[in-house]
């Protein structure tokens, strides 16, 4: 009797070993965001380094704060700027005035430059260079836009959907650049791991 105990307890040990070994860590995910506009979908990664910025924007997408605000200023080879809540309204022009009612410390890093598809905070002129708490640009220039390092902060970029800035940004505007067809965005923070970013979309953040 004692026998046939210990091989049964000897086997649910082997059992329970073998299901132990076979458990595979499921690989963290990743926050990013996914901009859908009538010109296509980009998909946004943001900054690490960035965290402030990072954190306001990830928590506007969720509650849907950028849904149905458009792109209210597009400059050939230069930038699309979006984000303010005015831009839901009927009136064009308080368009790029607007914002949450606050402002984010900036973030200006020398490593951070504005490239093609980065994705910038627009501002007001102050001293601190604390940026507008929703508007934000991304760069359309495929030089980038150097002269605009260190003036403002870069807190993430397009790694997905590059072609779509090229399509909003040649829409016809008027003398303010602003669009003469309204561009709308829906926007939301979906996640994705980074065997995932790499698989999918060929793309391992850096910062």
């Amino acid at each position: 009797m004692n026998t046939i105990l210990k091989i049964t307890a000897l086997s649910l040990i082997l059992v329970l070993t073998s299901c132990k070994k076979e458990t595979k860590t499921e690989e963290p995910k990743e926050k990013v965001i996914e901009m859908t506009t009538p010109f296509g979908t980009m998909y946004l990664w943001l900054f690490k380094e960035t965290p402030l910025h990072r954190a306001n924007f990830l928590k506007l997408a969720d509650e849907g704060f950028y849904n149905n605000t458009t792109f209210h200023r597009i400059i050939p080879n230069f930038m699309i700027q979006g984000g303010d809540p005015n831009s839901k309204d009927a009136d064009p022009n308080n368009d790029g005035s607007g914002g949450p009612g606050y402002t984010i410390p900036a973030e200006i890093k020398a490593n951070i430059t504005h490239d093609k598809g980065r994705l910038a905070a627009a501002r007001t002129a102050n001293p601190a260079k604390a940026s507008s708490g929703s508007q934000f640009y991304i760069v359309a220039d495929k030089n980038g836009t150097k002269s605009l390092n260190g003036e403002y902060t870069v807190y993430g970029e397009v790694f997905s959907g590059l072609n779509v800035i090229d399509s909003i940004v040649k829409q016809k505007r008027n003398a303010n650049d602003r669009p003469n067809t309204d561009i709308k965005m829906q926007v939301k923070v979906i996640e994705k791991s980074l065997s995932e970013l790499k698989s999918t979309y060929n793309y391992t953040p850096t910062f």
